[in-house]
């Protein structure tokens, strides 16, 4: 083959495609439809998705007709004018004919493929883009083009009729498209819909324009291009042959067809089972198995069941997803090296299975109305994925593996949401929770040390002296059974000349104790575990019998397991409270949290805090949510686990917002916390944030018709609702840097004291933008003005405002004495005032049974995280943010879940979490800039397609100009 005869074919076909207006309103057609598609069809700002997935979405069929207009004619032409038979005689082969018109037309869908790139670049400056989907979207509709375009030509070489060409080639392809499609598949059972998606051009584009070139659906399009490049080189060959030619040489060339046919055939065959040759361009590589998996996977001491529970008859809607989820599962068992026993059934063909199923798993089938050709019925359906690692399992049904997003009144959007991370997770809290049936010691990789800080018996109260007896005994115990991993010391301050109560007072804030507030004798009674790098403080057990010591020595020691599930405590608004007076309405209902729970159960051991208690001692981490009015006990509670060196998030706005039917309102109210805060160098201000970055809000209105009134719902752009992106999210911190946007609902600003955090880190999480300002007089009720537009204008200055602060390092506490000893004392004082007895300060106290401490200062491993909404995270706010989008919306969860990750230094699932097809969001647009980016891509278009006409216009009077010089020189 000559490059350059095939090169020639190639400018000559272009040029007259370029030399009449039907090319150039081809490109205009083309362009003006995906635009169409784009902004009209798929309604682009409303669906407020950072993707250019609606312009991919139609164009297996659209390429269709595109291709058959742009090969109708190439052959058809050649047939009708008759100078098929002269090019057939010119010194140049068949092959090379056919190539170089291939060409031709695989450049011209080349061209009106660039001029749709103004899209994804529109996209890019206005959301968070993932480039890599786009990149495998043109590499798929090339190869795709390329399969259409050789089938139009193999038509078009058969007849020289152009509209039976073209209606021929659409049949062909629409057979090709059909049999992969949703309609055809939702007819079959899953088997067979396997092997149709596998035959289908338009179920194989849609698997790689998800971000994932596989070799396989590339080599599928290129053997179809192959194939009827093949056959359009035999007919045309075919057609000068004599009915008396060398019948031998015509059998040759037969068989040399059918061979390099069944080739490209076969190939498809035997690359089915190669799955390695895939490449996945999107960002973080969302469809392939993750360093934090494969970290997990590692893990494992014994074989992994995974089972998939998927029936051949599911809904049209879930069908997609089985071979996805399937896929998935099979590259775990891979990546697991053979610690993964995975088994794909369908229950209806398993009746032992499906019977375990329902008993022992609580796997039961779930009823969808589906339709056929005939007749709507009900089908049990399962969709289920089992993981068990020896007497733990987890089941995942359909609703903890899909997302689902509203596009009308009847069309649902449903994808798989994040199967990596929910199989991941589930794997971790199975293979955590087996290994926590074991030995604590089993999961503890360096030496722990406990060290008592305790007085001589002689200064102890009576209750502690046996208490320390029980734990020499329990200590004992621990150490022999740690196998080297534990041991233990138990030091008197007071040694010394006080030397070491001088050093634990600089060091941990230790401060000698008392049994009671009047009681002029101090001891010391502190518990520490250390491995070396970070201490926990133990709180004295309530009881002094062996189990409860070893109780809470333990879950100290929790605190240094590598295997174990972490527990999280999550402080929230109690419901239903009673008026504070008799004949007072009730207080309005409070935030609740329900859906922040059930996302942080599902990786953690959520429990619910008695703060007043100061029983914090077995969580990891403590969440302060929309607190109120808190007494001195809760926020002793909450000082105490902060100073024992363990993290606080406080999540607190300074005004309580309240939503009814009727009205929404903001009230100033106190948290309790503000003295605290202030302490630490902190400080929530009595204002809310508005910013003109911001997202919708669905504001009720009554519509008239008639004598009835209706109430719809208007999304209107709202301050309060602050839309928080890119930079205004701190990127250097794993706690925002995954999240590719935050919405903070009704938020105050936070002040920091530099003087007080000289000595600690600061680090602003979450900020608005420069254009925001602070309202101390907010009006959040939206008021629509007579034309129906919602105004806030700025009433202070604007500047950027800090809404969430890290703090890490040593704090001081903020009591001197704690008030769960005060209130023992003032109760026994008042029971001594009521029999009469006078109270001597100087004369010892009895014991109380209440021994009171304070730890007066944090190590350095402390961290307090201050978040100034209240509501952010709360079910209502959720839904409504998420309600313009058709979803449940998911970041502001997100976020809490990576704080705590980020506190227990597990962060290897912070890469994996925050994937989502719906999460990418668009930066907020008034009406007038959305019709500026739709118009600017309306002109860009067109001049795209004029700089295509200057072009080629340009070239053919050049050619012209050279033509006429040669002339000029001959004569």
């Amino acid at each position: 083959m000559r490059l350059d005869t095939v090169l020639e074919v190639q400018r000559k076909e272009l040029a007259l495609f370029f030399s009449s207006p039907i090319g150039y309103l081809f490109l205009a057609a083309y362009v003006g439809f995906s635009l169409f598609v784009f902004f009209w069809g798929s309604a682009f700002f409303a669906r407020n998705i950072a993707d250019v997935r609606p312009m991919f979405e139609q164009l297996p069929v659209l390429l269709i007709f595109l291709s058959a207009a742009l090969t109708m004619r190439m052959w058809s032409e050649e047939r009708r004018s008759g100078t098929l038979e002269f090019m057939i005689t010119v010194p140049s082969t068949t092959f090379e004919l056919v190539a170089g018109k291939f060409l031709a037309c695989w450049s011209l869908l080349g061209i009106a493929l660039l001029l749709t790139v103004p899209l994804p670049l529109t996209v890019a400056f206005i959301g968070d883009l993932d480039w890599g989907p786009v990149f495998a979207g043109y590499i798929a509709a090339m190869f795709l083009g390329a399969s259409y375009i050789s089938i139009g030509l193999f038509v078009s070489s058969k007849t020289s009729n152009q509209i039976v060409a073209l209606l021929i080639t659409c049949l062909i392809g629409g057979v090709l498209f059909g049999v992969g499609s949703a309609f055809a598949l939702d007819l079959v059972s899953n088997t067979t819909a396997e092997i149709m998606r596998w035959l289908g051009t338009g179920s194989r584009f849609e698997s790689i324009t998800r971000g994932v070139i596989d070799f396989r659906d590339l080599y599928y399009y290129l053997s179809i291009a192959g194939i009827f490049l093949v056959f359009n080189v035999f007919a045309l060959d075919s057609q000068g042959w004599a009915t008396d030619g060398n019948e031998e040489n015509h059998r040759r060339v037969q068989i040399v067809s059918g061979l390099c046919i069944a080739n490209l055939v076969i190939a498809n065959l035997w690359l089915g089972g190669i799955n390695w040759m895939r490449w996945d361009l999107t960002e973080g590589n969302q469809y392939s198995i993750s360093q934090a998996t494969k970290s997990y996977l590692s893990q494992l001491r014994e074989p992994l069941l995974i089972r998939g529970y998927f029936s051949e008859k599911t809904h049209p809607l879930l069908g997609p997803l089985v071979p996805q989820l399937q896929d998935l599962l099979r590259e775990y068992e891979l990546s697991a090296d053979g610690s993964i026993r995975l088994e794909l059934i369908d229950p209806a063909e398993n009746p032992e299975l499906e019977d375990e199923a329902n008993t022992k798993y609580g796997i039961l089938p779930v009823p969808f109305q589906v339709s056929d050709r005939y007749q709507a019925s009900l089908v049990n359906s399962y969709f289920d994925v089992l993981l068990q690692y020896g007497d733990e399992y987890e089941v995942l049904g359909f609703r903890e593996l899909i997302e689902i997003k509203v596009r009308g009144e009847s069309e649902l959007d449903v994808q798989l949401r994040n199967p990596e991370y929910d199989l991941t997770r589930t794997i971790k809290n199975i293979v955590y929770g087996f290994q926590g049936g074991d030995s604590v010691f089993t999961n503890i990789s360096d030496p722990v040390v406990f060290t008592g800080y305790i007085s001589a018996d002689q200064k102890l109260p009576e209750s502690l002296i046996s208490l320390r007896q029980n734990f020499v005994s329990v200590l004992e115990e621990l150490e022999s059974d740690s196998k080297g991993n534990f041991s233990w010391e138990l030091l008197d301050p007071e040694q010394d000349q006080g030397a070491l109560a001088q050093s634990i007072a600089e060091d941990y804030g230790f401060q000698p104790m008392a049994a009671s507030l009047f009681d002029q004798n101090r001891f010391y009674f502190y518990l520490t575990l250390s491995d070396g790098e970070t201490v926990v403080q133990l709180p004295i057990p309530q009881m002094d019998d062996a189990e409860s010591i070893r109780r809470g020595i333990e879950e100290g020691l929790k605190r240094y397991s590598e295997g174990l599930l972490k527990t999280v405590g999550l402080s929230i608004p109690i419901q239903g409270q009673t008026p504070q007076f008799p004949g007072q309405p009730p207080p309005p209902p409070g935030n609740q949290f329900a859906d922040l729970r059930d996302s942080l159960s599902a990786s953690f051991d959520v429990q619910s805090p008695q703060l007043e208690t100061d029983r914090t001692n077995n969580l990891d981490i403590l969440f302060v949510m929309d607190p109120e009015s808190l007494d001195n006990k809760s926020v002793f509670g909450i000082d105490q686990f902060l100073m024992r060196g363990g993290t606080v998030v406080v999540s607190a706005s300074a005004f309580k917002t309240v939503l009814t039917q009727d009205a929404l309102t903001a009230m100033p109210r106190s948290t309790g916390l503000e003295g605290w805060l202030s302490h630490n160098g902190i400080e929530i201000d009595e204002s809310l944030v508005l910013d003109p970055q911001n997202a919708s809000f669905p504001l009720p209105v009554t519509r008239q018709a008639g004598a009835f009134s209706f109430q719809d719902y208007r999304m209107i752009n709202y301050p309060f609702f602050i839309d928080v992106r890119d930079d205004q999210l701190n990127q250097n911190v794993g706690i925002t840097s995954g999240l590719p946007q935050l919405t903070m609902a009704w938020a105050s600003p936070i002040e920091i004291d530099e003087d007080k955090n000289i000595a600690r880190s600061v680090t602003h999480l979450v900020r608005s933008t420069d254009e925001a300002w602070r309202s101390s007089v907010p009006d959040v009720m939206p008021q629509l003005q007579q034309d129906g537009i919602v105004s806030y204008a700025p009433d202070s200055d604007q500047a950027s405002q800090t809404m969430a602060v890290l703090v890490e390092g040593r704090f001081d506490s903020y009591f001197d004495e704690s008030p769960l000893g005060v209130e023992v004392d003032e109760s026994l004082n008042t029971d001594d005032l009521a029999e009469g007895n006078e109270i001597d300060a100087a004369e010892p106290e009895k014991d109380s049974g209440t021994v009171t401490s304070v730890i007066s200062r944090s190590p350095e491993s402390a961290r307090l995280i201050v978040i100034g909404s209240s509501d952010f995270v709360a079910d209502q706010t959720i839904r409504m943010i998420g309600m313009p989008d058709g979803t449940i919306y998911a970041n502001s969860i997100q976020m809490m879940a990576n704080i705590v990750d980020w506190a227990l230094e597990d962060e290897s699932l912070l890469s994996i979490r925050g994937r989502g097809h719906f999460n990418r969001t668009l930066r907020p647009l008034a009406s007038d800039e959305q019709k500026v980016w739709e118009y600017l891509n309306y002109g860009v278009a067109l001049i795209g397609v004029a700089i295509v006409f200057g072009m080629s216009r340009y070239k053919r009077k050049s050619r012209q100009a050279n033509i006429s010089n040669w002339l000029g020189g001959e004569s």
